[in-house]
């Protein structure tokens, strides 16, 4: 069962009294009551006209701050908000109400000291240089028309969309969208509908939403479609020669054959060996950590998780100068393929802050200033300026959480033995 707990309070009817009171003083103030000036209506009557807005009044006043006194008391520390509900308000009386929340849950923490763990001995093979390269081919692909034919799986179909929202609404439209056909990314109807289709054709179909899409202009809407195709496209790698050796190059310069290419990036991936190393014992301890320890997480942590990695792949595709409204791509699915690393991420991070607790373990001010100056570094702000951002967005408190988990995992490391051995190809 997920971590969940319950609570019932009463308010003392004194206090639902004089809140009640306060509220009806302030209504009456501003109040515009036929027969009466502002300030003179007598507060039997407005006790009666607004006795919905008074309740509501005094509920919000009174029920955040009796619930969290309350849950002090009891040492409770939620992980959401709690959800308010089966409130009782009648007047003289006090004022009842129920709230559900979630909260860490209690488990017993496993021996994490001296952790076995096995490594990989990473060594630089001419396959991991060809993968490099593949890479660079693939960010310099060209998108080459096709004639001559309709289209097929893998290709890219421009078109040009109009989508109209049945039973009314605003119409959507877009330009130049790149569906590529018969993949994960792109929706089942519009592969349906696009494969086969030529030049100069126009499709026209609907497609239906979920409920839980994360676009909410079409979550749980129908949409008829018209889409023009404008062309079809295949991607394009280029050449493996001493030009390409060049453009790759870039700004850094000084290559000018494939050979000097190989030689630069074999040079650069020696030099990532030892950071990769470490993200792998850091992956290796998290594993063997969520192994060892067995417990159900809040719900609302991993949809939250969910939601962190969705927004990732969305920046990721915004930094590749790709528009993600532009692309048919599956969001709900997408999302959802994300909750098993989720579920471990929320089981990590709550096992570290046990561990760091059990260690006295702390992000420092000198901790924070070190990684905000590190950061205007990259930013080009003055680390003035960025803290005071940080600041204004409630981030320092998250920034000094994970620094607080990644001095764990180094002192984890530090006491871990570690294994080296041959990866196998």
């Amino acid at each position: 069962m997920p971590p969940a707990r319950e609570i019932e309070l009463e308010i003392p009817a004194d206090n639902v009294r004089r809140a009640a009171d306060k509220v009806t003083r302030d209504i009456a103030r501003v109040a515009r009551i036929p027969g009466f000036r502002p300030g003179k209506a007598p507060e039997t009557l407005i006790r009666r006209r607004y006795a919905s807005d008074i309740e509501g009044e005094v509920v919000q006043s009174l029920v955040p701050e009796y619930l969290r006194k309350a849950l002090g008391e009891k040492n409770i520390l939620p992980v959401t908000d709690p959800r308010v509900d089966k409130v009782e308000f009648k007047e003289g009386e006090p004022l009842k109400f129920h709230a559900v929340f979630e909260v860490l849950p209690e488990f017993e923490l496993a021996e994490y000291k001296d952790l076995a763990i096995q490594i990989d001995a990473i060594d630089v093979s001419d396959k991991q240089v060809d993968e490099a390269i593949a890479e660079i081919r693939e960010r310099g692909a060209a998108f080459v028309p096709v004639e001559g034919r309709g289209a097929k799986d893998d290709d890219y179909v421009q078109i040009k969309l109009k989508g109209t929202p049945v039973g009314g609404g605003d119409p959507i439209e877009a330009d130049n969208v790149l569906c590529h056909i018969g993949t994960e990314e792109t929706l089942e109807v519009f592969t349906e509908n696009l494969r086969g289709a030529s030049p100069g054709e126009t499709k026209q179909f609907e497609a239906e939403y979920p409920d839980d899409y994360p676009d909410a202009n079409l979550k749980g809407r129908s949409y008829a479609y018209t889409a023009e195709v404008e062309g079809i496209k295949v991607k394009k790698l280029p050449e493996l020669n001493d030009e390409f050796a060049k453009d790759a190059a870039g700004e850094r310069g000084g290559i000018s054959t494939m050979d000097e290419l190989r030689k630069s990036i074999r040079a650069d991936l020696e030099a990532a060996k030892e950071q990769r190393q470490n993200a792998q014992r850091r992956e290796k301890i998290l594993a063997e950590l969520i192994e060892r320890n067995e417990f159900p997480v809040p719900e609302s942590l991993v949809e939250n998780q969910m939601d962190v990695r969705l927004e990732r792949s969305v920046r990721t595709l915004a930094a590749q100068g790709v528009d993600p409204r532009a692309v048919n791509v599956d969001w709900v699915a997408l999302r959802n393929r994300q909750r098993d690393r989720a579920v471990d991420d929320v089981k990590a991070e709550i096992i570290l802050d046990r561990i760091g607790t059990a260690e006295k373990i702390e992000a420092t001010e000198e901790d924070v200033d070190r990684e905000i100056a590190h950061l205007a570094e990259h930013s080009g702000e003055s680390a003035t300026a960025l803290r005071a951002r940080l600041t204004k967005q409630d981030a320092l408190d998250r920034m000094k959480s994970k620094l607080r988990s990644d001095k764990t995992i180094e002192w984890l490391n530090s006491t871990a033995r570690v294994e080296t051995a041959a990866k196998s190809e």
